[in-house]
């Protein structure tokens, strides 16, 4: 039995409206960033949803390189969590406003 298309786009969507919820309601630099993995993977999610409705693999290699993207972020991520965890003994964003100055 073949899904429809409908439902990886629908729960793509509800991925990355979680995800966004998630970031624009959290003030913790951790939870930030988990928010922030859950919308690339919602948006990944997308792209091979759109891959196999095609039937391409345009999808897949999109996944890989956001993957790829992904990796990247949380790498730069977790050295500016350890970075501010370091300075301000805090991970809340609003204080990280401080290292401006």
């Amino acid at each position: 039995m073949d899904l429809p298309w409908q439902m990886p786009v629908a729960l793509s969507g509800i991925l990355f409206v979680l995800g966004l919820g998630g970031l624009l309601a959290r003030r913790n630099l951790i939870f930030v960033l988990m928010c922030i993995e859950i919308m690339l993977n919602a948006a990944g999610l997308m792209f091979v949803a759109g891959g196999a409705r095609w039937g391409q693999p345009d999808g897949q290699i999109m996944l890989v390189l956001l993957l790829n993207l992904a990796a990247a972020e949380i790498a730069v991520g977790l050295v500016l969590v350890l970075r501010i965890r370091g300075q301000l003994r805090t991970l809340d964003i609003d204080d990280a406003t401080m290292l401006r100055d």
